[in-house]
């Protein structure tokens, strides 16, 4: 169903959706057939060779999964959508489907760990040169893409310290050297940011965390050109990290609420936030909906919204990071985000803890850092109990 002159709310619901019920069902059925049968073998190789449309393997295509893959494209409003087995999958089968022995590729710092390993250990094994710079130095990424770059991989904001990336200014410069731009839009979804509108070739989510929102399935998806995104369904059809069709109902289900839930994160995380600037045992705010933060403007600018994400350090360190996150009791204290539910977690124990403690400083992450995501709750709750959690680093 094309819905494109909808509202996101609108879309949320019904994107994608109505050109696979099926029986007179109000809900997009989950097919778990392997393969499909074909009586007549010509009809069935113009399917096979993409002339006609329909249904050959598992592996290639699923009527479940390609509604899900229609609804992120509606709401991306993108040329096409191809998913995966998992955000990681959806990175790593892109950046291998672009990027050849001799290539160059920059991008920043502040990645989620799982990616920045890519960058740090997986693509020089390819004799991929990579170029990692400082992530709100916009004059040293210009400075490096200018040098020439097949690809400038972007995240923003960025996974775990919320650092903003000025995407207009540096869609123009990859333009300038004829560099594919991937963006992965993740922390901001569909609701708060669309990259492809400023410009960006490509748009990656872990539709694990924010679409889904419920913390039940995994997947990534891919959204843009159509061209390219064929290219990646090349790579991913012969590599085979597709996606399965009960998470695809899973993320459909999920997204129906994505923009009420995106709504509320965005309230919830600015209360949090604003509440945690002006406690005195916390020492540092990662938001980037607060004035204060460095890339307040940037985000203003690019943003509808700050989203759901935010970080913090306390007084004392990993230390007192011990004595405070147990004590929370609105939050899940595990490896995830995005979810209705409120989920808290160091780095060193989440995002990046496939990084060594050098990685994780060099990238700008305190040991010691919190990384909370604000669920749907009630946000004086949320901030009730932070602070009955707080005061427990009072006591000596």
């Amino acid at each position: 169903m094309n819905v494109k002159n909808s509202k996101m709310s609108t879309n949320s619901v019904w994107a994608g959706e109505r050109d696979y019920l099926a029986f007179g069902a109000t809900q997009v059925p989950t097919v778990f057939s392997v393969g499909y049968s074909y009586n007549d073998l010509d009809h069935w190789l113009d399917v096979a060779l993409g002339k006609e449309n329909g249904h050959i393997y598992g592996r290639m295509t699923n009527p479940t999964v390609q509604a899900f893959e229609g609804k992120v494209k509606e709401l991306e409003n993108a040329e096409d959508c191809i998913s995966f087995s998992t955000g990681m999958a959806a990175i790593s089968n892109t950046l291998n489907t672009f990027l050849r022995p001799g290539d160059r590729v920059v991008t920043i710092k502040d990645t989620y760990g799982g990616t920045n390993k890519i960058f740090l250990e997986f693509l020089p094994q390819l004799n991929i040169d990579v170029a990692l710079c400082d992530t709100t130095d916009h004059e040293m990424l210009e400075k490096e893409v200018g040098k020439g770059c097949n690809v400038l991989y972007l995240e923003t904001p960025t996974n775990p310290t919320l650092k903003v990336v000025d995407l207009n200014r540096m869609i123009k410069k990859a333009k300038e050297v004829g560099a594919l731009v991937v963006v992965d839009n993740t922390f901001a979804t569909p609701i708060n940011q669309n990259p492809l509108a400023l410009g960006a070739d490509l748009v990656i989510h872990s539709a694990t965390k924010f679409l889904g929102g419920h913390a039940d399935a995994l997947g990534g998806i891919v959204c843009g050109d159509k061209s390219l995104v064929e290219k990646v369904f090349h790579y991913r059809e012969i590599n085979g990290a597709c996606l399965d069709p009960m998470s695809a109902y899973l993320f459909i289900r999920g997204m129906k609420t994505l923009d009420l839930r995106i709504k509320k994160q965005n309230e919830n995380a600015m209360a949090v936030a604003n509440f945690l600037e002006s406690h005195p045992k916390v020492t540092d705010v990662f938001y980037p909906g607060l004035e204060s933060n460095e890339g307040h403007e940037i985000a203003k600018k690019q943003m509808t919204g700050y989203g759901g994400m935010l970080s913090f350090s306390v007084d004392g360190g990993i230390d007192a990071v011990k004595k405070f996150m147990p004590a929370l009791k609105f939050a899940h204290k595990a490896a995830n985000l995005g979810a209705v539910e409120t989920t808290v977690g160091p780095p060193r124990t989440t995002s990046h803890v496939e990084n060594t403690p050098e990685e994780r400083k060099a990238m700008g992450i305190p040991e010691g850092l919190v990384r909370y995501s604000a669920g749907i709750e009630d946000a004086e709750d949320l901030i009730a109990d932070l602070s009955q959690a707080l005061n427990k680093l009072e006591d000596k």
